[in-house]
């Protein structure tokens, strides 16, 4: 596998490219699972730069020849996903104690897509996580996500259900960790389409436990 890239912590200077990387990734990688319309609404708010992971030095970029192909972070405050955008933002920091920190905003370029730049970034993420007290994470993925993180150990908590611009909503569906594994079928009526919380215990030798989100 190729791995002629360089990971490094995501600095204000790179945004302009990160927000064209976003749409890039979202357009082609996230197609088979939402509608045109859903992306359109989607990018700018649920999908969009977060100013504040850069800001808290907890987001990273991959390079390879001076070009971002891939970016992704986490987080010790309790937004959960979004952009500067989102509406329903809390900038309230997490307590390590009894909080999950969560894991924000991975885009992988299309033509660098499973080469293992996600892995290598959650790798990143994991160990500062754990660096920072933290004995749990969680994340909202969205279909094309489910299976790279449930590949990584994490398994499925409560679905969410997230209103966009145009009137479009992720639809909440309870599920356990078989039936998120499915994808396209969780497709609804009108163009509509869920999204998954993922809330997993930081483990991957087989004891991870199951937490319901609460974000």
């Amino acid at each position: 596998m190729q791995t002629d890239w360089k990971l490094r912590v995501a600095t204000e200077d790179d945004i302009s490219a990160i927000e064209k990387l976003i749409p890039l990734s979202v357009r082609e990688l996230q197609a088979a699972y939402y509608s045109t319309a859903q992306m359109d609404a989607a990018l700018g708010s649920v999908f969009g730069v977060d100013r504040q992971l850069i800001l808290d030095k907890t987001y990273f970029v991959v390079e390879h020849g001076g070009e971002i192909i891939g970016c992704g972070g986490w987080s010790k405050r309790k937004t959960l996903f979004g952009s500067d955008h989102q509406t329903n933002r809390d900038d309230t920091e997490l307590d390590p104690s009894t909080d999950s920190a969560r894991i924000r905003a991975f885009f992988i370029h299309p033509a660098w897509a499973r080469r293992g730049i996600g892995r290598r970034i959650l790798d990143e993420c994991e160990q500062m996580i754990r660096a920072a007290g933290f004995k749990s994470v969680e994340l909202a993925a969205t279909l094309s996500g489910v299976a790279f993180y449930a590949a990584c150990g994490y398994v499925s908590g409560e679905r969410l259900d997230i209103p966009l611009p145009n009137g479009f909503e992720f639809r909440d569906r309870a599920n356990d960790k078989r039936a998120s594994l499915g994808s396209r079928s969780y497709l609804g009526a009108n163009g509509a389409a869920p999204s998954i919380s993922l809330a997993p215990w930081l483990c991957r030798d087989g004891r991870t436990r199951r937490k319901n989100s609460n974000a």
